[in-house]
């Protein structure tokens, strides 16, 4: 029968009253939680920042609370992270700092309905969890559903449920890459037989692709098994409930965010359309990407557009909802117009795309999810000046890119994969892909060069991969150190990875003497590193490079991805100097 009591934080150390809504937990006899005239939301936060929830879902959170206090709400933030502004004590009406646990979001809405009850004031009208990432969404089954604002519970179990998500896509007409669960690694093999190999391994009800593996084979595949046994031990393991998800793996596919938001009238709101930058396989959250897309046909568009509707009506989504796709060439068809479009996964909350959405469009995007959830249509919204604009073609290009923590941990292959590692993001805007590239890259701390040696390794690419990136960089003013030895014929390479050749710009075709790649780079011989291994390459020495040139901060990428866009942003640097100009100048937020 102990029940916790809420007291005020004392901001002003007793020197004057204080009247800050700022309240922490006790067990004592007396709360100090005053009555409000304004019915009240309860916004659930994200938690401590971490890899795979940060800052991103914060702003959402805050921006849910501005939008809901000038509705006529009394906001109640939920949180317990210092370091955010959710937690400042002016951002909401009252502010609870409280772990985010069912009994704590409980003991919270039990001691606003206390006081309510006893001052004859509004209660709790709303519950929003689906704008704190998933920390809170896990709560969803723990907390009243007359409560819950937005999207229900079912819908978000209806996306993480593989079987009916499968259903789902499969009424709708929409296709997806073969897949299935498992709970052991004897189904995992068995499902790996049925799916076929390379598959996309993944544990359900988690985010930021922990644990998230890419198997080429039954090795790889028992391995991540394994692993994912292991990390999720703390919480009750595999079941049925929380299988391992198998899917196959798209390969050389162009992957795709798409932000949107539902209203009760099912009017679909598509907020942005994101083209990454790395092919799929890469984590969205360390996936550069860019707005608008700049290699999707108009075809690919429509059809993303349209998929992502059916699923919003079909999931009955009120709020935000973020859908991932795959795009796929068709075999043989350089036409993209002819590619093949497949929805990989979908979320109905907010993603942590949401901040960059709004930012390069112009549309609160966070603002409007927030009001939708607590019952305002999109026409209702556009008549009061929220929605002054659509999302649409827009006359500059934005790119995101994800800040990597790998200065701080020297050891740490730096290569990226389905799981996410990134600790943050920036943006880049410009008239240009290529400006607004190099924009992002010098915000998060890569400086790519304007001369100077470039350095390819590129083991397991294929052999016009391998030249394009020689002539590109050579037609670009840069010598090339490579680990083939004829740019015209890649294929004469007689030497192992192991073994770079100095290749003359004005004459690719006649390499120099061979040169230890490790030697390059360990002397700061080379002003940029392309290391990009294809995905089922073994070569344990690539690992050892790409760590090498972390420890000595030469600026280097990964991927054959990275590589042309960052061609593309030295090209235009060389041409155009960058220039500075207001985010108000680009649109009017």
């Amino acid at each position: 029968g102990i029940e916790p009591v809420y007291k005020t934080v004392d901001t002003c150390g007793a020197e004057f009253e204080a009247l800050t809504p700022y309240h922490y937990s006790t067990c004592e006899d007396t709360d100090e939680v005053l009555p409000s005239e304004k019915p009240k939301v309860i916004i659930l936060g994200a938690g401590p920042n971490r890899i795979g929830q940060g800052i991103e879902f914060d702003y959402c959170c805050v921006h849910a609370s501005m939008a809901l206090r000038e509705a006529g709400y009394a906001t109640v933030m939920l949180n317990c992270n210092p370091e955010t502004v959710s937690t400042d004590y002016d951002t909401s009406d009252r502010l609870f700092f409280e772990p985010l646990t069912s009994e704590d979001v409980l003991a919270v809405i039990a001691a606003e309905e206390r006081v309510a009850e006893a001052t004859g004031t509004p209660g709790v009208e709303a519950v929003i969890i689906g704008l704190g990432g998933q920390t809170p969404l896990k709560l969803a089954h723990d907390l009243p559903r007359d409560l819950i604002a937005g999207t229900s519970p079912d819908a978000v179990d209806t996306a993480e449920d593989r079987k009916r998500w499968a259903e789902l896509c499969r009424t709708e007409n929409i296709p997806q890459p073969p897949g299935g669960t498992a709970t052991t690694k004897t189904e995992a093999f068995a499902a790996a037989e049925d799916i076929g190999f390379p598959l996309l391994v993944r544990p359900s009800y988690v985010l930021g692709g922990r644990a998230m593996v890419l198997a080429y084979d039954k090795e790889t595949l028992a391995e991540a098994m394994e692993e994912i046994e292991r990390s999720l031990g703390r919480e009750g393991g595999l079941s049925a409930e929380r299988p391992v998800l198998l899917d196959c793996f798209l390969e050389d596919a162009i992957e795709v965010d798409v932000d949107a938001v539902r209203d009760k009238d099912s009017e679909v709101l598509i907020g942005g359309i994101m083209e990454h930058v790395e092919a799929a396989g890469v984590h969205s959250g360390d996936s550069a990407c860019v707005l608008p897309p700049r290699s999707l046909s108009e075809e690919c568009l429509v059809t993303m557009a349209d998929y992502t509707a059916r699923i919003a009506n079909a999931l009955d989504v009120c709020g935000p909802l973020n859908v991932q796709y795959a795009v796929v060439r068709a075999a043989g068809n350089e036409d993209q117009a002819k590619s093949d479009v497949y929805v990989i996964e979908a979320n109905p909350r907010a993603s942590r795309t949401v901040p960059f959405v709004a930012k390069a469009t112009g549309v609160p995007l966070a603002k409007i999810a927030a009001r939708v959830m607590l019952g305002a249509t999109l026409a209702e919204l556009r008549a009061e000046g929220m929605l002054a604009s659509e999302p649409s073609q827009l006359n500059h290009v934005a790119v995101k890119e994800a800040v990597l923590p790998f200065n701080r941990f020297p050891e740490t292959d730096t290569l990226l994969g389905p799981e996410m590692r990134s600790t943050g993001e920036v943006m880049g805007i410009d008239a240009s892909f290529g400006r607004a590239f190099m924009k992002s890259q010098l915000a998060a701390g890569s400086h790519l060069p304007l001369e100077g040696t470039v350095l390819l390794c590129l083991p397991g690419q294929p052999e016009e991969a391998a030249e394009e990136m020689a002539r590109k960089f050579s037609s670009l003013g840069f010598e090339i150190a490579t680990d083939f030895t004829d740019t015209a014929n890649p294929s004469s390479a007689a030497n192992p990875i192991n073994a770079a050749n100095q290749i003359d710009p004005a004459n690719p075709s006649n390499a120099a003497n061979p040169i230890d790649p490790a030697s390059l780079l360990q002397n700061s011989a080379v002003s940029l590193a392309v290391i990009a291994a294809s995905p089922d390459s073994r070569d344990e020495n690539i690992a050892d490079l790409r760590r090498l040139a972390s420890r000595k901060g030469i600026p280097m990428l990964t991927t054959l991805a990275a590589a042309r866009a960052a061609i593309e942003a030295i090209r235009e640097w060389q041409q155009h100097p960058l220039t500075v100009r207001p985010l108000q100048d680009y649109n009017r937020l």
